[in-house]
């Protein structure tokens, strides 16, 4: 009976602590992946067999027609927010970078994939990615941010 009692206590004081369910905003994950000319990045739902596929698209750059960054990111919920990357990517004469956005809103009580595409002529304009940047922004103000090795 004692245990029900700090169960349920314990649920009360849970519930009334909002900040332990949304302290703040974080992007948790950021997966750079190839696209081929039917817009897929793995042929089958598999972890494994979209990691073959991503290799063969590396390998045979001619099927590939762009890159899908899959963020995954939490934030409070109905804040609206602009999730942004930023990439960098070289050509065999020059540097060249972009930026893709979208705008997301958080509405359950769990972290959310987005997706951001860069697709046929600003992805051959990139070239080979070198690095990248994925940010957070509520307004004006950077919430989260995450880059990679070679930022």
């Amino acid at each position: 009976m004692r245990l029900i009692k700090f169960a349920v206590i314990l649920a009360f004081a849970f519930a009334l602590n909002n900040s332990t369910f949304a302290a703040s905003s974080s992007i948790k994950k950021v997966l750079p992946q190839l696209i081929d000319t039917a817009g897929r990045t793995s042929l089958l739902p598999s972890l494994y067999e979209r990691d073959a596929y991503q290799h063969f698209l590396r390998t045979h750059s001619d099927q590939c027609d762009g890159l899908r960054f899959a963020v995954l990111w939490n934030a409070p919920r109905g804040q609206p927010l602009v999730l942004r990357i930023e990439l960098r990517g070289s050509n065999s004469t020059e540097l060249n970078s972009t930026t893709i956005e979208i705008s997301v809103k958080k509405t359950g009580w769990f972290s959310h994939w987005s997706f951001l595409d860069l697709r046929g002529a600003d992805y051959k304009k990139i070239g080979n990615l070198v690095g990248w940047r994925a940010t957070l922004w509520d307004g004006t103000k950077l919430v989260a941010e995450q880059k990679s090795f070679l930022w």
